[in-house]
């Protein structure tokens, strides 16, 4: 007999999880039911899907064969719904996101006017670092992508959407504050509060430092924008930010942006999904609409008169 969907929708949450406990809280199910589904998956396929060495879990030659096919096929099938409840003139589904950390920023603007427009449809927004979205995406894991720098050594398609500049922070009773056209090498004798490695916005400011012979000295290393907002303001040093983050500080005006030789750095945030991917209906309507908002932000851009 194939294979039902259900167990394939365990098999892939076994799969992704390394393990039947956390897949089975997942599901809701129990770890026995979980295991009893995968159980009679493998009988059907005739492989065994899992090994185990040590304590870890990891997939068979044949249980990568099966992930792919198990992706595909309930990829189809959620197309299927899709397209059939557009026909209905009813945009239903599910939109997978995964977006690095910066883009709480800006997206979920965004996303609520799509969400308005679109009632019917059930959003999952995974908010983490740039290494796990890349992570994610080179798996194919979620319907879009959404980060800051292109991603290097994956084939993929990436649309930009937005500006996404960087600037140098500082508290606002820093010694630099008010200076005009300060030089990179002045910034960097001073201390900085940076993300992690293979943050977008790290690599950004060390790739510009290092094209001028400069390393910038690290104090201290954080993994969110918020803890380095933190840290500037009690003093610990300046920080390489997007502007982005800076949408709620004008209640408190405690950081101030620097007037750097160089900055802002003019970057752009990116959307991408694996090259081949066919996209959902409610994917693909998902990124009309953010190119579309892109589309109106140039526009307007060109419409705004010269400053005096």
């Amino acid at each position: 007999m194939p294979a039902s969907l259900r167990q394939l929708r365990v098999f892939l949450a076994v799969a992704r999880h390394e393990s039947y406990t956390r897949a089975a809280e997942e599901l809701h199910l129990t770890q026995p039911a979980v295991f009893a589904q995968v159980k009679q998956l493998e009988d059907r396929l005739g492989h065994p899907l899992f090994e185990r060495i040590g304590k870890k879990m990891f997939l068979t030659e044949a249980g990568k064969v099966t992930a792919q096919g198990a992706r595909e096929s309930l990829d189809a099938v959620e197309r299927m719904h899709m397209r059939l409840a557009d026909m209905r003139g009813l945009r239903q589904g599910k939109l997978n996101l995964a977006i690095v950390s910066t883009a709480q920023y800006f997206l979920p603007r965004l996303l609520g006017s799509f969400c308005d427009a679109n009632p019917g449809i059930e959003v999952a927004l995974m908010v983490t670092n740039r290494q796990t979205v890349l992570e994610r995406l080179s798996r194919n894991e979620d319907d879009l992508c959404i980060l800051g720098t292109p991603p290097e050594g994956l084939d993929v398609i990436a649309t930009a959407i937005a500006d996404n500049p960087l600037v140098i922070l500082a508290r606002h009773d820093h010694p630099l504050v008010g200076s005009r056209n300060i030089p990179p090498e002045r910034v960097a004798r001073e201390p900085f509060v940076l993300r992690e490695p293979g943050s977008g916005t790290r690599l950004a400011a060390e790739r510009f430092f290092r094209a001028r012979g400069l390393t910038l000295p690290m104090r201290m290393e954080l993994g969110s924008n918020e803890a380095i907002k933190q840290a500037v303001i009690g003093g610990l040093g300046l920080a390489a930010l997007s502007r982005d983050t800076l949408a709620l500080e004008g209640q408190t005006g405690q950081l101030k942006v620097l007037d750097v030789d160089g900055f802002p750095l003019l970057r752009q945030w990116q959307v991408a999904y694996p090259r081949g991917k066919h996209l959902s209906v409610v994917a693909q309507a998902f990124l009309d609409h953010l190119v579309a908002h892109a589309q109106q932000a140039v526009e307007s851009g060109a419409r705004a008169p010269a400053p005096a």
